[in-house]
């Protein structure tokens, strides 16, 4: 069984602290955009592997 170690861990603040996670720049990117561009940048490289090779 677990004991006292004399120490307390701090609790949690149940999703109380805020964060500012949006704000404003100069290049706002959708999720799609950014997988259009990892498979634009997957076909160049298969293309030129392809005509290269």
């Amino acid at each position: 069984m677990s004991e006292s170690t004399g120490f307390s861990l701090p609790s949690g603040f149940g999703g109380l602290v805020n964060y500012k996670e949006e704000y404003a720049s100069k290049f706002m990117l959708k999720p799609t955009h950014i997988v259009a561009f990892i498979i634009l940048i997957v076909a160049l490289r298969i293309g030129i592997g392809f005509f290269l090779g």
